[in-house]
């Protein structure tokens, strides 16, 4: 503290560091809590539609800063899903935050939807940096990082794939990924209709 050149940068470090941690304890227990089946769930019917421009709203000035296009299809013609409304953010949110974080600049999103057999069927296209074939069938294990090299720079626990997988799954639905290095990838999930 007493080296005034540096303090203020080792304090934003420690702070940085802080976050992060912050943000890993509470992925972990959401994890644990899915798992152990002790998180509760208020299935209701729920608008998609509206869940998700609220979403792309409050994530509008991370799609800007990489000058991101977000196309959201989505309308209320859609069915309502029956869901947890806060798991269904939580679950769109860790999804639309990667295709933000790992796109690349002047890059764009696409979110469609579509119903078919009492399910609705989201999916979340983008065209970032995409991910290695090898690494695909892993994607929604716990702690796995895709893209090592670029692990540290972007911000991240590592666990919010795993949680979209339990979430996903605790509904009723499913979720995959498809993915073209270099071309983006695409994340698709089902919800049961209300």
């Amino acid at each position: 503290m007493d080296d005034k050149t540096h303090n203020r940068e080792f304090l934003k470090i420690i702070e940085e560091h802080s976050k992060h941690l912050s943000l890993l304890i509470d992925d972990v227990l959401d994890l644990s809590a899915i798992e152990a089946r002790r998180m509760e769930f208020r299935l209701e019917p729920v608008s998609l539609a509206e869940v998700t421009a609220q979403l792309i709203h409050g994530l509008a000035p991370m799609a800007k800063a990489k000058s991101l296009t977000i196309d959201n299809q989505l309308t209320d013609k859609l069915p309502k899903v029956r869901a947890d409304r806060d798991k269904l953010a939580q679950i769109l949110m860790n999804l639309i935050d990667n295709a933000i974080k790992f796109n690349k600049a002047g890059g764009r999103i696409e979110i469609h939807a579509s119903s078919e057999n009492g399910k609705v069927k989201v999916r979340i296209n983008d065209t970032g940096v995409g991910i290695a074939p090898a690494d695909l069938p892993r994607v929604f294990e716990r702690f796995y990082r895709a893209d090592k090299a670029r692990s540290h720079a972007i911000a991240g626990t590592g666990l919010g794939l795993a949680i979209v997988k339990h979430l996903v799954e605790a509904h009723q639905g499913t979720v995959t990924a498809e993915s073209h290095p270099g071309q983006g990838s695409a994340f698709t999930f089902t919800l049961p209709c209300a």
